[in-house]
């Protein structure tokens, strides 16, 4: 199976930059292209929030059309602290799962060898997020429901600190509460995040958490306590989940714009490998 994980999308209303920086409603169309493009097709794709800049309706209107016209494959939306929860349901209620609950976007899909539990951690109105203890209810039994099977959690914010302080002091507010659900489910392999507009790999509890590149403008890397924080223009990206019985899942980060090449490898006659 292969997953395609893309974040961070920062829709805008057509003709605005956000910032007033970056073209997110072309490199988010770019990015579309890349992933229809990709051989062999991803089998899903997710999306881990901030699909909008500002949740207005017009921004929903927009990645709506997008995904429509561009992606054939089932793709699977959660919300960021950039979207508002009621015009998402609202304009994006056609999605799968995205209004199965009455309150909160989340949902599990069931239809793949991998299943995924797709989580809500907004708090409207704050940056940071959180998981009340309805939402953790939810994620613990959800998980209990499926516990041979392997799983693929999906939430927006990191629910852990990844030393760049700007973020990390917006990230998931009551990560022990979730990291102590995961725990109790082995079967947990990957939990998928966005947020920070960097590629990151931690541990939560037994399982490996991922923060994905944003397919727009990227964070800042900077490890100093006191920095505020900036975007740059570095390459966006995505990333690719695959899994197999035999292998579980490995990831890779794919960046979407074209450079030079390929170019053949060739192999020179003083190289002091074997030829496989």
């Amino acid at each position: 199976m292969l997953i395609c994980q893309l974040t961070d999308l920062h829709i805008r209303p057509p003709g605005m930059a956000c910032s007033r920086v970056s073209e997110t409603n072309m490199l988010t169309e770019r990015a579309l292209r890349a992933v229809a493009a990709f051989r062999p097709v991803p089998d899903v794709v997710v999306i881990s929030g901030d699909l909008t800049e500002c949740g207005r309706d017009d921004e929903y209107d927009l990645i709506a059309e997008m995904l429509g016209r561009i992606l054939k494959m089932p793709v699977y939306v959660i919300p960021g602290n950039h979207d508002r929860r009621e015009a998402f349901r609202a304009k994006l209620g056609h999605l799968p799962g995205v209004a199965a609950d009455p309150r909160f976007v989340q949902y599990a899909i069931e239809d793949h060898p991998v299943r995924l539990v797709m989580l809500d951690s907004v708090v409207p109105g704050a940056g940071h997020g959180l998981l009340c203890e309805d939402r953790l209810r939810f994620l613990d039994a959800t998980l209990a429901a499926q516990p041979e099977k392997p799983t693929i959690v999906a939430l927006h914010h990191p629910p852990f600190a990844c030393g760049i302080g700007h973020m990390d002091a917006i990230n998931l507010r009551n990560a022990d509460a979730f990291t102590a659900v995961i725990a109790r489910h082995r079967q947990v392999e990957r939990i998928l995040c966005g947020h920070h507009h960097r590629p990151v790999v931690a541990r939560v509890a037994h399982a490996i958490a991922t923060i994905a590149p944003s397919v727009s403008h990227q964070v800042e890397m900077t490890l100093d306590p006191n920095d505020p924080g900036a975007m740059v223009m570095e390459p966006p990206a995505f990333q690719l989940h695959r899994w197999t019985p035999a292998d579980g899942i490995v990831s890779h980060t794919v960046l979407i714009e074209k450079f030079p090449g390929p170019f053949p490898f060739i192999t020179e006659p003083d190289y002091p490998g074997q030829s496989d």
